[in-house]
């Protein structure tokens, strides 16, 4: 008997998704983020956008963000049928390709997708290398003239698998933040030579704003404006079925500022910078 047989991984999906969610609510979950209207649950949310966040920490930003008329990309892969079916059972459309397999299919379809739907990508998936950006992104965001989205994500002392991502589980009762980045424009058409360089740009800020939602989980600073992450009922669209955490935003324009040790002044400067 497999255990990759459809019956199987449906029957798994469901056990981690009611697992899952029982696991992260224990979770002092925090949210921090430079424009509200960019998460996809809000009602103000009127621009569809492309939404990032490493593999590592998909976790958190998966509960967060079903239900939201939104399509998720990921791999052909065995491995990923698991994922799959737990994104489905959390509320998202999913797309299946990657690199290595379906690629070009994968990417026809978000293109149709994005006229109706956010978009949702791990762009450091499915194998790697960890926390560097493949340019599928960017190409999608060129294309569709729909902006980026990060989710920096940081967990106090998670465990890590011994895996390629080093995948962090986050210990119950412990603390979770996040900090979404405002919209990143991509400009259209871009060339070789303009992916590479938005490329590295984005990345390095990726990667900024990655260590400093660390640095704010293990510091238990605590953020002039900082919101805590709770189930509210989704909005009324084709896709809500059940609720979602209602993220309470800080006002417009308002960039995260810390009381504590930690200052969101440098976090600011790199989105800037990468923006």
């Amino acid at each position: 008997m497999k255990l990759r047989h459809p019956f199987w991984t449906r029957l798994l999906g469901f056990l981690v998704y009611t697992v899952a969610k029982i696991w992260l609510r224990t979770l002092d979950t925090r949210i921090a983020t430079y424009d509200p209207t960019v998460e996809p649950h809000r009602r103000d949310c009127t621009q569809r956008n492309i939404y990032l966040f490493w593999h590592e920490s998909i976790a958190v930003p998966l509960d967060l963000g079903g239900d939201c008329n939104l399509a998720m990309l990921t791999s052909r892969h065995g491995d990923a049928d698991l994922l799959c079916r737990l994104a489905l059972h959390l509320g998202y459309d999913t797309v299946r390709g990657s690199s290595q397999r379906g690629g070009d299919q994968a990417i026809r379809e978000l293109l149709a997708r994005s006229d109706q739907q956010h978009l949702a990508i791990t762009p450091d998936g499915p194998q790697g290398p960890r926390r560097k950006l493949a340019v599928g992104c960017l190409f999608l965001a060129s294309r569709t003239g729909l902006p980026l989205v990060f989710y920096a994500v940081g967990y106090d002392r998670p465990w890590r698998a011994n895996s390629w991502d080093k995948f962090a589980v986050p210990r119950p009762f412990s603390r979770a933040r996040i900090i979404i980045s405002p919209r990143i424009w991509i400009p259209p058409n871009l060339d070789r030579a303009g992916i590479k360089y938005y490329r590295r740009r984005i990345e390095d800020m990726m990667n900024y704003l990655t260590t400093a939602a660390e640095d704010w989980a293990e510091s238990k600073s605590r953020r002039l404006t900082e919101h805590v992450a709770r189930p509210q009922p989704a909005p009324i669209g084709p896709t809500a079925s059940e609720t979602i955490a209602w993220l309470t935003p800080f006002g417009p324009h308002e960039a995260p500022a810390a009381t504590g040790p930690s200052s969101s002044a440098d976090e600011e400067q790199a989105v800037r910078c990468a923006a």
